[in-house]
């Protein structure tokens, strides 16, 4: 499947089957997500892997949309360090990640951000420096389902030349 495809055909999914991820496989999608751009290259974005279903259970306790986290063989906690564009690098590093598994036929789910009111308690829960932020908990793993969402249209999100 081409680049292309693969951003047509991603999809949100929130179950999952119990079959954990190979290693080799999740460090191709980290090594992904480690190669999105950054902002004057400054690369402020850290990966925590969690693969314990204990901690994905506490997880999923805090993220009020992310109970599933429980279902998925593993969580990406994606984290960053002070810079001035954390929240885009972070968020182009979680877009390329997910890009990444889908290629590899496995599928994600974006759950939480920066915004969220427990997420201090994750950057905690993982055990990363006060100061750093929460960019997003990316649910991965084999997907048990194949959801098909409504998109708005093209023509009805494109503007040309002014609004």
């Amino acid at each position: 499947m081409d680049a292309y495809e693969i951003i047509l055909n991603r999809r949100s999914v929130r179950k999952y089957k119990p079959d954990p991820v190979p290693r080799d496989l999740l460090l191709k999608v980290l090594d992904a997500g480690r190669l999105a751009p950054s902002g004057r290259n400054d690369q402020p974005t850290e990966f925590v892997v969690v693969t314990d279903a204990q901690q994905r259970q506490q997880l999923a306790a805090l993220a009020e949309y992310g109970k599933f986290l429980t279902q998925a063989p593993t969580c990406i906690v994606v984290l960053s360090r002070p810079a001035k564009y954390y929240l885009e690098d972070g968020s182009a590093a979680t877009t390329q990640l997910m890009l990444a598994a889908s290629a590899l036929g496995l599928s994600t789910c974006w759950i939480a951000g920066d915004k969220k009111p427990y997420a201090s308690k994750v950057v905690a829960l993982c055990g990363a420096p006060s100061e750093y932020k929460l960019v997003s908990l990316v649910a991965l793993g084999y997907g048990a389902e194949t959801p098909t969402p409504s998109k708005r249209p093209l023509d009805e999100v494109v503007h040309w030349d002014k609004f």
